[in-house]
């Protein structure tokens, strides 16, 4: 369904505003059906992109910082969300003992079985871009990275 039948609005200032309201739209239109998902593993968004962080730094580890740096959501808390997996027994956290004044966080190994079971569903996640060729996600891999090349 267009842009102009899902918000019901016929007419807009600029192609660019329209392409504006479709990027927002679609943002949304995928946040809310992965929702779902993560639910259904006892976890959020938030905290799956932090354990694969984690994964991606094991066996080392991560720093708080270094985690913020890394997330997609840079407006998320991610001592806050550390602390829920840390909870959960997803992740750990342990003073560096190289500068005392950083923790060190690990992926545990529920963690990483967590992210086994994901891993085969992942897909379902995806299924909003099947629709498109190998050709067509490039090219819109490499808009979405022009656009944002000239924000902030």
């Amino acid at each position: 369904m267009s842009l102009e039948q899902e918000i019901r609005q016929t007419t807009f200032r600029s192609e660019f505003h329209k392409a504006l309201l479709n990027l927002i739209y679609t943002h949304n239109v995928l946040i809310n059906s992965s929702a779902g998902f993560f639910k259904s593993y006892g976890i959020t968004r938030q905290q799956y992109n932090v354990l694969r962080i984690l994964r991606g730094q094991h066996p080392a580890g991560a720093t708080i910082q270094m985690i913020r740096e890394r997330m997609l959501d840079k407006m998320s808390d991610a001592s806050r969300i550390v602390e829920r997996l840390r909870a959960k027994r997803l992740a750990s956290r342990q003073l560096n003992t190289e500068d005392r004044r950083t923790v060190k966080i690990t992926i545990t190994d529920e963690g990483n079985a967590l992210l086994d079971a994901m891993e085969s569903h992942i897909s379902d996640l995806e299924k909003g871009l099947r629709n498109l060729t190998e050709d067509e996600a490039r090219q819109l891999n490499s808009l979405l990275d022009r656009i944002r090349q000239n924000i902030g």
